[in-house]
């Protein structure tokens, strides 16, 4: 990798963990566009709790993992909300980067070794 491409890549990388671990904690509380269609037919008071009505949302149930560390946009056990947000989100980004950088690093071509036969073995005069 030339230098150009390494800088370009750090650069990106920083401004994911900067979007992430800091931005993040500015997004919309408000319902996605998913979850606010799933409340039609439905009252939702301040809390964002259903108080009537007839919608698919009160079918919803926990989903399987939703006590693992992760779950809900924060980390469990780190109390204060602005620092757990931007600690899930780093993690996530450092974690979505590894798994890339480890797949693209496995699935380039690489040159085949040159061969006593090959033309490419032979020194260049």
């Amino acid at each position: 990798m030339n230098r150009r491409s390494r800088w370009f890549l750090v650069g990106g990388l920083l401004v994911a963990l900067l979007l992430a671990g800091v931005v993040s904690n500015y997004a919309s509380s408000h319902p996605d566009g998913l979850d606010s269609s799933l409340l039609k037919g439905c009252t939702v008071d301040a809390r964002g709790e259903i108080t009537g009505g007839s919608c698919p949302a009160q079918q919803a149930k926990q989903h399987e993992l939703s006590d693992s560390p992760l779950a809900g946009y924060g980390i469990h056990g780190v109390d204060n909300r602005f620092l757990s947000t931007g600690l899930s989100g780093v993690l996530g980004v450092l974690i979505t980067f590894a798994l890339g950088g480890g797949l693209f690093w496995l699935a380039r071509r690489r040159a085949p070794a040159p061969t006593a036969g090959d033309d490419r073995a032979a020194p260049k005069s």
